[in-house]
């Protein structure tokens, strides 16, 4: 896997000149949100469990650190990782590496499964709002834990887990792969109403049953959300080989910042049914969209500008409608498109934080409340930009890639969290980009 020289350092800052149209094509890494919930099931497995594609990026490494803390053992090779928890035995977890990374609370369920206990940090991650973690400690409590809290620590217990139904008021992702985790060896039945439908769920639900959990999500899960766990002895579980899916998000990006930049591209390694909220958007701002199914590949072209022009309202909802973590792509999307856009986050309270940044290159954007209206047409202006949170810090990127003269993103260890190597793809796509400081 290529590894780049400044991958280790968060204040390494990211340079670009603009105003080059983007060509040629990439593979989309795998997935972020798939694998970080997947290494921690991996927890569950009392054996060796092999990941391909995973992707090699920070938050994936702040996860090994988290397993290796309990006594499991992992190494990379180039296309693969390898978890053994044979020999995990601490329910501590360390909290530098708690406080790094939000993800780090869907071990709870997975600890509490396998040693009945786990002492915790409350995470940390990126600052995008309020992100609480009540329906966690829910989703736990009702399955018999015990659960302490201690100023910022949290301590669950539990002698035996339970089968419970658990109702969720909102569909949490996070919530769901905790009560996911914590019922597969729960004695008895659990349901879970109101369930997340991210394919990140189905793909630990699908990870899970081949390791020799019993989780029933297929059918009507995606209209009901209702997934069904039937406990198994913890002996049952097996070590196996599973292919992390292609990263959507990362995709979507690719796909916003040619949208932004002008130019033709093709992406190969897409998951394209995961995709439709994020391509009819594209089709709609006038961008053509080609998509071969059989190749897995998608092909944008956004050569001809005068065509680029802005949908009336967009807002942000949970999966299959359009998602919050491309919020911040979008905007700069829209600064580059002709006529005026009105985006609502209904998901985060501070996912706007892009906006004072995109003002300073000369952005019109006014943020009220929950609504930000963009209106396009605005050159772009190049200034020294700083990244606050993951997927803001990309879309600085393609701001850059958008304006005239010379962009540099300080603070690029926000995005190394979530892209294997942006600077790579970019340069790939004939962008003059790279790593200073």
């Amino acid at each position: 896997m290529k590894q780049m020289a400044h991958f280790g350092r968060d204040d390494v800052s990211i340079r670009m000149e603009g105003e080059r149209p983007l060509g040629g094509r990439i593979r989309i890494q795998g997935s972020k949100n798939a694998a970080l919930p997947i290494l921690a099931a991996c927890m569950l497995i009392p054996g060796e469990c092999v990941l391909r594609g995973c992707p090699d990026i920070s938050d994936i490494e702040c996860m090994f650190n988290l397993l290796e803390s309990t006594g499991a053992k992992t190494s990379r090779t180039a296309d693969q990782v390898k978890i053994d928890t044979g020999s995990v035995r601490e329910y501590r977890l360390p909290e530098k590496y708690v406080s790094a990374m939000r993800s780090s609370v869907v071990l709870m369920g997975a600890m509490l499964g396998r040693l009945g206990e786990v002492h915790v940090n409350y995470p940390g991650g990126c600052v995008i709002g309020e992100r609480p973690i009540d329906l966690h400690l829910y989703g736990l409590e009702k399955l018999g834990a015990q659960i302490w809290i201690d100023g910022n620590h949290i301590h669950a217990y539990a002698d035996e887990l339970r089968g419970a139904t658990v109702t969720f008021p909102f569909p949490s992702v996070g919530a769901t792969q905790n009560v996911i985790m914590a019922a597969v060896t729960a004695r008895g039945t659990t349901v879970i109403k109101n369930a997340a439908k991210e394919p990140e769920i189905i793909e630990l639900c699908r990870f899970l049953n081949m390791a020799g959990a019993d989780i029933d999500y297929s059918g009507t899960l995606l209209k009901t959300g209702r997934i069904v766990i039937r406990g198994v002895e913890l002996s049952r579980l097996c070590g196996v080989v599973y292919d992390v899916i292609p990263d959507r998000i990362v995709a979507g990006t690719y796909l916003f910042a040619a949208l932004a930049a002008g130019g033709e591209i093709t992406l190969e390694n897409i998951p394209i049914r995961q995709l439709d909220s994020i391509c009819d958007t594209i089709r709609r701002m006038g961008a053509m969209l080609t998509v071969r199914a059989a190749q897995n590949e998608v092909t944008i072209n956004a050569c001809d500008r005068d065509r680029i022009v802005n949908v009336p309202y967009i807002e942000t909802e949970v999966y299959p409608d359009f998602p919050t973590d491309l919020q911040s792509p979008l905007l700069v999307a829209a600064c580059a498109a002709k006529g005026k856009l009105v985006v609502r986050e209904k998901i985060f309270s501070s996912r706007f934080r892009i906006v004072e940044e995109l003002q300073r290159m000369g952005a019109d954007i006014t943020v009220e409340g929950d609504t930000a209206v963009v209106t396009g047409g605005r050159k772009l202006e190049g200034r020294t930009v700083i990244a606050r949170e993951l997927r803001g810090g990309a879309a600085l990127v393609i701001a850059g890639l958008c304006a005239a003269g010379i962009t540099t993103v300080a603070d690029s260890g926000f995005i190394r969290r979530g892209y294997q190597d942006i600077v790579g793809d970019f340069t790939q796509l004939g962008a003059r980009i790279g790593y200073v400081g």
